[in-house]
């Protein structure tokens, strides 16, 4: 996921950390990707929504109950979109082997009405996350890229496109379509399921 991203030309990673999806945005830091820890799930969902909203490829990374404290600025963003593109990668812990508790974070895309891949492993892990990429700005929607706990811990080998160069990047103020008031929200709602 990282090297795909890097590959996309991703423009910034947010996270938040919690094994099995940690090692996402380690990873992406340190191959040279501008990587940033939030100080919550929430809070980096944002800021990788911002991101998208200059038009800039964004991917914002947590494990599953960390989708639970970025649930509200997800079913926004659905509405909103992200014309830049925006990928959520959420690490899932089938069986769980790090977590408190055990969460299908497909059942939030469902609810929230977004586009959901899932790899099931590393080679398509990383062409799953161009994918989403790719159709988060066709229809200018975040994508959720759900991972698994052993699809997040398997080590196989992975054959990479070369870089390709992002869009440029440019905010575009558009307050009906950003600003969730009741009248602009209902109108939105109806783009969504249109999309």
């Amino acid at each position: 996921v990282a090297w795909a991203a890097y590959d996309a030309g991703v423009r910034l990673g947010v996270g938040y950390p919690g094994t099995p999806s940690t090692e996402i945005l380690e990873t992406f830091g340190a191959i040279g990707g501008p990587a940033e820890w939030a100080p919550n799930e929430k809070v980096a969902l944002e800021v990788a929504l911002g991101a998208a909203f200059g038009n800039a490829r964004a991917m914002v990374t947590m494990k599953h109950v960390g989708l639970n404290v970025a649930a509200d600025p997800l079913f926004t963003a659905a509405y909103t979109g992200a014309p830049g593109g925006l990928v959520v990668v959420v690490a899932d812990d089938p069986g769980m082997a790090s977590s408190q508790n055990e969460q299908d974070s497909r059942r939030y895309a469902i609810a929230a009405g977004l586009p959901v891949l899932e790899p099931a492993n590393s080679q398509e892990a990383y062409s799953m996350t161009l994918e989403a990429l790719e159709l988060a700005e066709r229809w200018s929607l975040p994508i959720l890229l759900r991972l698994t706990t052993r699809v997040s811990h398997s080590k196989s080998m992975v054959v990479r496109q070369p870089p390709s160069e992002p869009p440029a990047v440019g905010f575009t103020r558009d307050i009906a379509g950003r600003v969730m008031i009741p009248g602009n929200a209902r109108r939105a709602h109806r783009r969504l399921r249109e999309k």
